[in-house]
């Protein structure tokens, strides 16, 4: 018989939902534990071999035992790409923080009170807590000047939004302020970035939290007074339960949608769950392509990863728009890749798609992503387009044997989005005398890859029209909430985290207020 610890809160999941419940929590005096069922990344300690695959990648096809930063899935309708490690999203995230457009909130999926407006006071908090801002303008970078000159050209508005980043003074002592490297989203090795782990969630260990890493949560049971969180010590093997009064799943998208699936149809613990859960994921419009050969040098690899964004929301599908560059070894590797176009032959790979994890593993352990395949020409002229959209966020997610995946017919039921899209990345890649295609696994396989999983256990005002209500509790299972981008009930088509952070942080305080 294992031995349950008792809390007053159990988070599972120390990302952007996770951290700020259990700051908020520890600040009304509450006993909190945390379980995450990644390591800690502290600065200097993020992999950069990689030809490591078991450190780069989670549990991938080749080898599940692997417990790396990266959360590499091909599941049926998308990829998808996540972290794991103790301040989750953070750790690989591009910083960027925007409010949304009123316009979002306006979709009929969302609950009635929640507006733009009705978010404002929970924007506020998550700016002064990770202390954002945008890049300064002193900072000379080419690509963000070449980047605003062709919007200008487009006639198109852009904006610097507010990042989660120490620009020009170390936040705390053996922290740097911003190197100006370009690997956001490789783990910041300099500590300049605001991650989770060194702002809120490090406030609430100073405040008595308990952080338990390399813990995998199965599933949740109600026990008299709370719930029993049931994982496995990753470091031992051992299965582990920890209680709480109140229970918050904030293990992201895809890590909460699981566990409650898992808690309802396979331990049948939480039997009463809403039929709507795993209804209503997306992948946030989230679309690729390359652009090289640009006449200029862009100095890709100077700054952070995103500077600025151009925006498409004055009509429908709506989306934004941004130039991704990384370091210069990998713009390179990505440069010597090519521009592949297979014209006619777009989508033959399609019953592949699934396969891709071992191969993926399989490329990094041999070396073949470590180095350009061919030669390099022109790196400075390079980057990677990124557009954010509206799609129409209905993917289904579900358990597939023992694994969670999401069955999406995205190509067909999103292509005016794709379309809108792909025509803006042409435009642009022709401002710059530059030529641009779609991420070769688009054209190969028809499926998108996305860093922003949203979805499947939607707010709502009623069981029938989604999973927790809009104080972020689970339908007919009081004291146990979700707190990440679950709970997001469309595509934001702006970077999502602002919005999942100030969502963390009003739930936060209705938890609170439950005791």
């Amino acid at each position: 018989m294992v031995t349950a610890t008792r809390y007053d809160v159990v988070v599972v999941g120390s990302g952007f939902g996770g951290s700020i419940s259990a700051l908020r929590l520890a600040q009304a005096g509450k006993s909190v534990a945390v379980l995450e069922r990644g390591r800690r990344y502290p600065p200097g300690q993020f992999p950069r071999d990689v030809t490591q695959a078991d450190s780069l990648l989670w549990r991938h096809a080749s080898r599940p035992s692997a417990q790396g930063l990266y959360d590499v899935r091909f599941l049926s309708g998308i990829g998808t790409v996540t972290a794991s490690g103790v301040g989750g999203g953070s750790l690989i995230y591009a910083n960027i923080h925007v409010r949304p457009d009123a316009v979002v909130f306006q979709d009929p999926r969302w609950p009635r009170t929640w507006t733009r407006d009705a978010l404002e006071p929970y924007f506020d908090k998550v700016a002064r807590e990770l202390r954002l801002s945008p890049v300064p303008e002193s900072f000379h970078l080419p690509k963000r000047e070449a980047f605003k000159r062709a919007a200008n050209h487009m006639g198109r508005p852009t904006f610097d939004p507010p990042e989660a980043v120490s620009w020009t003074e170390a936040s705390a002592p053996g922290r740097k302020p911003c190197q100006l490297c370009a690997e956001c989203e490789f783990g910041c090795q300099h500590g300049a970035k605001n991650t989770m782990d060194l702002t809120y969630l490090a406030r609430a260990e100073a405040l008595g939290t308990t952080v338990l890493p390399r813990m995998q949560v199965s599933h949740v049971e109600p026990v008299a007074g709370g719930y029993r969180v049931h994982a496995t010590d990753l470091a031992t093997g051992e299965a582990r339960v920890v209680e709480g009064a109140r229970v918050v799943l904030s293990a992201g998208t895809l890590g909460t949608v699981e566990i409650l699936l898992r808690s309802r149809d396979r331990a049948r613990t939480l039997p009463r769950v809403s039929a709507r859960l795993g209804h209503g994921y997306s992948g946030n419009g989230d679309f690729l392509g390359s652009l090289q050969n640009a006449r200029e040098d862009l100095q890709p690899w100077v700054g952070p990863d995103v500077a600025t964004v151009m925006k498409f929301f004055d009509a429908e599908p709506r989306f934004t728009l941004v130039t991704a560059t990384f370091n210069q070894p990998v713009t390179e590797v990505l440069a010597g890749m090519g521009q592949p176009k297979l014209g006619p032959f777009q989508g033959i790979g399609a019953p592949l798609w699934t396969c891709l994890g071992p191969l993926l593993h399989q490329a990094l352990a041999k070396g073949l992503l470590s180095k350009p395949l061919g030669p390099v020409a022109n790196a400075a002229g390079a980057c990677n387009l990124f557009a954010i959209g509206q799609d129409n966020a209905n993917g289904r997610m579900g358990l597939k044997g023992d694994r969670l995946d999401v069955e999406w017919d995205f190509a067909r039921e999103n292509a005016a989005l794709v379309a809108r899209i792909s025509e803006a990345m042409d435009e642009l890649a022709s401002q710059y005398g530059a030529t641009y295609v779609p991420l070769v696994t688009w054209q190969l396989f028809r499926r998108p890859i996305t860093v922003h999983s949203l979805g499947g256990a939607h707010l709502a005002e009623s069981p029938e029209q989604g999973v927790v209500s809009t104080e972020g509790e689970v339908f007919h299972h009081p004291g146990l909430y979700v707190a990440d981008g679950s709970v997001i009930p469309t595509a934001i088509g702006f970077h999502p985290v602002m919005t999942i952070s100030a969502a963390a942080e009003r739930i936060a305080e209705s938890v609170a207020q439950s005791f």
